[in-house]
């Protein structure tokens, strides 16, 4: 046998190691929202089959699905869900750094009345009024040592608007 053939073969072991891997892929995207599912560039056939997965409530029919959705995904680039599911869990380099962002931002808008204008400028479809309101009430909170419900509402309108 040359090198080269040898490099072609894969054992059946590691075979099914990667279809289980697909397969565990497959189980994140099913545990997704239908609209956090929408925003993945899935293939029509692997999209219908992730939601009858999340329909299904029979263990045995759970486990045919997810290995048909592991079939299913034999043909598609996984790296880019990889990506999007790191994500949203919040564990890629992109999306630590974005939320360091968004959490700078809250503390420049509640230490500096200026940074609002400042936001506003750099995202003009932000809600200037709630925002002004939030800031109060969090500027409030914070000096009577009440919880920080204002100042995560504002992190969240940041983050939406941001993204």
């Amino acid at each position: 046998m040359e090198p080269e053939d040898q490099d072609a073969i894969v054992s059946k072991s590691q075979r099914k190691r990667e279809m289980t891997a697909l397969q565990d892929l497959g189980a994140d995207l099913v545990k997704l929202s239908p609209a956090a599912l929408d925003k993945f560039d899935l293939p029509d056939n692997l999209l219908a089959a992730l939601r009858e997965a999340q329909r299904i409530t029979s263990h045995g029919a759970i486990r045919r699905q997810m290995q048909y959705i592991g079939k299913l995904m034999r043909d598609v680039d996984v790296e880019p869900i990889q990506d999007r599911l790191a994500m949203l869990r919040g564990e890629s380099d992109a999306a630590k750094a974005e939320f360091h962002a968004i959490e700078r931002w809250r503390e420049r808008l509640l230490d500096d009345d200026q940074a609002l204008t400042d936001w506003l400028a750099a995202h003009p479809g932000s809600d200037a009024q709630q925002m002004r309101q939030l800031i109060r009430n969090a500027r409030k909170e914070a000096a009577e040592g009440k919880p920080p419900r204002s100042s995560r509402a504002l992190f969240r309108m940041l983050r939406d608007s941001a993204g």
